[in-house]
């Protein structure tokens, strides 16, 4: 089997194993998605924890279901959220808090929230005159392993995100990089690919695994991109008209 084809495998077992064994929580059903998982909400508080977190003043976090205690909580302490828009297709959200009401924060938090309270930011210009220097990011995972690889949904929009923000220099390897999981989504091997975003931090509802891993690409690997890619995300056709990104 190719490496493709593991890595498929290995979401169908997370997929099969947090819906037979009741772990998996609504939206459903979660083939396909980022999963939603029972004990999200204390992954988040423990993640608050950190150092990492604590020192954080900018976050980026991906606006999937599970990981939307991680945004509440990051509008509940004042911190300044960066929100994909699903798909990347209409580009970023800059999330103030400060412009908010402490009563919608969690409204806020979800993808129609962010859209009412956020800040829309649709070009590289936007970016680069909205968003500051990103201090965390929290990504989604369908699995992770012990060496803190990571393997999303399969359609590659947490690398690209990265690699819009290190081209702008909005990320750079030393920049933290953690996902909230079940203990179920943790597996003993994930094989890696060259735009694969490797993970610093896997938080649990129950333990903390911290990796050493600088090995972050910069930019976007043009190999990775499909044509249909680039014609839906309009980041992605800014940055090769503008050659930061250059495809055969």
């Amino acid at each position: 089997m190719d490496i493709d084809g593991i890595r498929a495998e290995i979401r169908e077992k997370i997929w099969r194993l947090l819906e037979e064994t009741g772990e998996a929580m609504p939206p459903k059903p979660i083939r396909g998605r980022i999963p939603n998982f029972r004990g999200a909400e204390i992954a988040a508080k423990r993640l608050s924890s950190l150092e990492e977190w604590k020192k954080a003043e900018v976050i980026k976090i991906n606006p999937d279901s599970p990981q939307r205690p991680v945004r509440v909580q990051a509008l509940k302490e004042g911190k300044l959220l960066i929100m994909p828009t699903p798909r990347i297709k209409r580009g970023f959200l800059l999330i103030n808090p400060s412009l908010i009401p402490k009563s919608y924060y969690s409204f806020a938090s979800t993808i129609r929230g962010a859209f009412k309270f956020g800040k829309l930011l649709p070009t590289l210009r936007d970016i680069e005159k909205e968003i500051p220097k990103i201090d965390l990011v929290v990504e989604g995972s369908v699995a992770v392993d012990r060496n803190c690889n990571r393997l999303g949904k399969g359609e590659g929009y947490g690398d690209i995100e990265w690699g819009i923000l290190s081209l702008l220099g909005k990320v750079d390897k030393n920049t933290p990089i953690a996902t909230t999981v079940s203990e179920l989504q943790i597996v003993d091997n994930i094989p890696k690919k060259p735009h694969d975003l490797p993970l610093n931090i896997i938080v649990t509802p129950k333990r903390v695994i911290r990796c050493n891993r600088c090995d972050k690409p910069f930019g976007i690997i043009p190999e990775s991109l499909k044509k249909e890619k680039i014609n839906e995300i309009p980041l992605l056709d800014e940055l090769i008209r503008l050659g930061y990104v250059k495809v055969r």
